[in-house]
């Protein structure tokens, strides 16, 4: 009897002991299993954006060094007059009414040399123009109106300065792909020609050297041409704000003067 108790509860324990091994097993086989999608995922992923990177260089270059260079060039040189561009429009955005309200209110306490001082601390063309127009109001009014409205051309001028040669560069880029398709094409008739026969595979090369500089070209175009109308826009409200501030300014003026 007591054998048997013995060979019973060793029975239990064995078959309690493989069973966790078995659970073990199975966790440890699953977490290599997850472990390794993951990994596949990541390597995956990065497969992916290596390949749309390789992708890229290697358009680049079947499409000619020569011309897909120059739209590169063009593409750089027009960023960074954006870029440039867009940093100047912000730094020149004034408040014109808080501007407008303590030059007012500098008049009223402290005179024409406490809103000049008032605009010569304050950044931008508005404040700019506030400050010619009140250098000029001991010769009168119209002398500062003058002043005003010159000086505002002048700003005018700077707001707009370099913005012509991003235009320049929207109107280069596609020009330049297309005369890479005609040179493209050019070669694969030369090709034809020297081959005496008409080989779907003398066309095809000459042909993707023609697409690829077009299709560089017009993106060039359009990325450029996005940022351009952004500057224009900036432009044209700094310039509204300046032409009103400009009407209140003269206003406060022929205020004081009485």
């Amino acid at each position: 009897m007591r054998k048997l108790l013995v060979a019973l509860v060793t029975s239990i324990l064995m078959t309690g002991f493989s069973a966790n091994a078995n659970t073990i097993n199975l966790t440890v086989a699953d977490n290599a299993a997850i472990s390794t999608i993951v990994q596949d995922d990541d390597q995956a992923s990065g497969e992916e954006s290596a390949s749309f990177t390789q992708e890229l260089k290697t358009r680049f270059i079947e499409g000619g060094p020569g011309f897909m260079g120059i739209v590169l060039i063009c593409l750089i040189l027009g960023l960074a007059i954006a870029i440039e561009r867009i940093i100047f429009l912000n730094l020149a955005t004034t408040n014109t009414k808080k501007l407008t309200e303590g030059v007012e209110e500098a008049l009223a306490n402290g005179g024409v040399d406490a809103a000049k001082d008032l605009c010569r601390d304050t950044k931008g063309p508005v404040a700019s123009i506030f400050y010619q127009g009140l250098d000029r109001v001991d010769e009168g009014v119209e002398s500062a109106e003058k002043a005003v409205v010159a000086y505002g051309g002048v700003q005018m001028g700077q707001l707009e300065k370099n913005v012509s040669w991003i235009s320049l560069f929207i109107a280069l880029a596609p020009m330049l792909g297309f005369m890479g398709t005609v040179i493209g094409m050019i070669q694969a008739f030369d090709k034809i020609e020297a081959a005496g026969d008409m080989q779907p595979s003398l066309v095809a090369g000459g042909i993707k050297v023609a697409l690829l500089t077009t299709v560089f070209g017009l993106v060039v175009a359009i990325i450029l041409q996005i940022f351009y109308n952004y500057i224009v826009a900036k432009i044209d409200s700094i310039v509204n704000d300046m032409e009103d501030a400009s009407i209140t300014l003269v206003d406060i003026l022929v205020a004081h003067k009485k």
